[in-house]
């Protein structure tokens, strides 16, 4: 998967030297500016071990309600070809040793305050569900398959399932669930990648070509919390406060029934594909303008949000994977923080104007974005109200970039299949994807 952040990169090298410094002049005046950061290292403790922020907050609504799913992190892979299910067995042991959140279970210490436990690595045999002989027909697969994904987690309990249905000796399905809480989508393109390389060694009867993780996702937490204190601290705090610190507006959209007084997950997603002619336009529109792609959409969005809404004070939530540094670039782990970006369209402005706007926010959004959102909400402690999914925003935008490169797994040909999903986190989500095919 492409980091989002790098396109905030290229947004600011596609800045001319005045604008540039015209940004950093601003970012100056207000007193922001991100601090130099100190290289993560490997922890030296067996003290228990604390959870990043994000995961304190997942740790905390799953206590809440025992039964969310929605939290869950699902994937199926259609596996045609003739598979080796030793070496894959084989693949998924060495990932699961190498990556120490996949043995991470959660506790409570003494004080009743939420710690991490890494048990060692045991070597486990995968699930093989034999539907050779089976008469079940595509509708019973098909709920195997939901059965599988939507089961609850227990955050005690191992918090990885796989399985693998065969139909025959050339047609399989891998499932793979995990909670959120070790995870996030950057982390399934870790597991399909690192799957593609060691499947392929093992099978030619080699040994991994993959180098140790130099830091585990338990040091980064440990280095987060560390890091977030002090000026580090006030300098993230003080960017939030001036962006969010006034009344924040909730975006009325017209809705088809009235909000309920209390909010519940259920919910449905709809595709929608522009074709391929239409997201070349706004590939090339971008380019001209000299604006990454998600800029365009997202300023667009908010236009389109101000047209059904009537407001001029537009805040959404938008995800940036956080995978800025080269140490945790290949961790599997919950790193995704939500940034908040809010874009006033007052003044009748012209669309470059509001170009120019949303650029300019998300853009000092992405210089302090190591404040977690849970941090962020903790500090504005916003007026909580049950008829809201969400604190600070209802509605988020998401661009996720095509991967660089499919799964690929020697003599096999694979395609991810589609999951139904029936939870939501937000009243309204927009989730793109740039893929060959079009947006």
């Amino acid at each position: 998967m492409k980091n989002q952040s790098q396109e905030f990169l290229k947004e600011i090298a596609n800045l001319s030297p005045e604008q540039r410094k015209l940004f950093e002049r601003r970012l100056q005046e207000r007193g922001l500016k991100r601090p130099q950061v100190q290289a993560i290292s490997r922890r030296q403790t067996s003290d228990p071990l604390p959870l990043s922020f994000a995961q304190q907050r997942l740790w905390f609504i799953q206590q809440l309600d025992p039964s969310n799913n929605s939290y869950n992190v699902p994937s199926a892979l259609r596996l045609r070809g003739r598979l080796n299910v030793a070496v894959l067995e084989r693949t998924l042991n060495e990932i699961v040793r190498r990556h120490e959140t996949l043995r991470t279970t959660f506790s409570t210490n003494a004080d009743k305050q939420p710690i991490q436990i890494i048990s060692p690595f045991q070597a486990f045999s995968l699930p093989v569900v034999d539907l050779t002989k089976s008469t079940e027909t595509q509708a019973e697969i098909e709920r195997i398959i939901i059965e599988f994904t939507q089961l609850c987690f227990v955050l005690n309990s191992s918090l990885l399932r796989l399985a693998l249905l065969q139909f025959n000796e050339a047609d399989f399905i891998l499932l793979m669930t995990t909670h959120h809480i070790i995870s996030d989508r950057w982390s399934i393109g870790v597991f399909l990648r690192e799957m593609g390389i060691l499947y392929k060694a093992f099978v030619e009867n080699q040994d991994s070509p993959l180098a140790e993780l130099p830091v585990q996702y338990a040091d980064w937490a440990i280095w987060q919390r560390q890091r977030l204190q002090g000026e580090v601290l006030e300098t993230q705090v003080n960017y939030w406060k001036q962006q969010l610190g006034d009344e924040l507006p909730i975006l009325e959209l017209p809705l088809d029934y009235p909000r309920p007084a209390i909010s519940t997950d259920k919910g449905d997603h709809y595709p929608i594909a522009l074709s391929q002619k239409l997201s070349d336009s706004l590939k090339a529109l971008a380019a001209k303008k000299g604006i990454t792609l998600f800029t365009l959409l997202l300023t667009s969005f908010k236009v389109l949000l101000h047209r059904y809404t009537q407001q001029n004070d537009i805040i959404i939530g938008t995800d940036i994977a956080n995978r800025d540094r080269s140490e945790i670039e290949g961790l599997i782990g919950l790193l995704v923080n939500t940034l908040v970006l809010r874009t006033n369209l007052a003044g009748n402005p012209s669309f470059q104007e509001l170009l120019n706007r949303v650029r300019e926010v998300t853009l000092a959004a992405y210089a302090h974005q190591d404040l977690p959102f849970e941090k962020l909400v903790e500090v504005l402690n916003p007026e909580r109200n049950l008829s809201q999914m969400m604190p600070l925003f209802q509605v988020k935008f998401d661009l996720q970039l095509a991967p660089v490169k499919p799964l690929e797994l020697s003599g096999l040909t694979i395609e991810r299949l589609p999951l139904e999903n029936k939870t939501v986190k937000y009243e309204l989500r927009f989730n793109l994807q740039d893929t060959v095919q079009g947006i």
